[in-house]
């Protein structure tokens, strides 16, 4: 039976639409550069030649990321895509993003409004999703919920939670994730 099993989860691996270390079969390809390329181009919606996608990261819904040039995906990352709308683009990561390891994007939440029911059977509040614009650097361990936009050339430093949107030029820290500065030229 054990080879069977292993049988059948090397073939399921390429109808999933998730890359992960739960994923062996895939995710020994994240190692050497030409299979990753190879691998992360047939499974997400848009995957730059000059990204990467390290070992130990994982994509939920790939089908529905979009992931632009020079873009690193690090290992403990979570890219949580995954919406009702399959066509929909529900995580988009413009050019030049830096993303820090162990960073979460999520672009859905759990609902939690009645109180007769089980948390766990209320089903999900709708799908929002999320943009980290061009040049922005979203620190280690942050958090992204879902409807957010990062601007561009903004700084969301390590272990912030960000609940709303940031315009572009800023640094923003903290839970909840605040602006406590304005970048310019001086």
């Amino acid at each position: 039976m054990l080879i069977v099993d292993i049988i059948k989860k090397f073939r399921s691996t390429k109808k999933l639409d998730r890359i992960g270390p739960d994923i062996p079969f895939a995710h020994w390809k994240l190692y050497f550069q030409h299979s990753m390329l190879t691998l992360c181009k047939g499974k997400f919606k848009k995957f730059a030649d000059s990204a990467q996608f390290r070992p130990g990261a994982y994509a939920v819904s790939c089908s529905q990321i979009e992931i632009g040039s020079r873009v690193v995906v690090r290992p403990g990352t979570m890219l949580f895509g995954e919406t009702a709308d399959k066509n929909e683009t529900s995580i988009k990561i413009e050019d030049d993003v830096m993303i820090g390891s162990g960073v979460h994007i999520y672009v859905n939440n759990h609902r939690f409004d009645r109180l007769d029911i089980p948390i766990i059977d209320q089903g999900y509040y709708l799908d929002k999703p999320v943009i980290l614009k061009k040049g922005c650097w979203v620190g280690a361990n942050a958090i992204i919920l879902p409807g957010v936009t990062i601007g561009e050339n903004s700084v969301v430093g390590a272990g912030a939670i960000v609940t709303k949107s940031l315009p572009a030029h800023v640094v923003a820290v903290g839970n909840p994730a605040k602006i406590i500065k304005t970048l310019n030229n001086d």
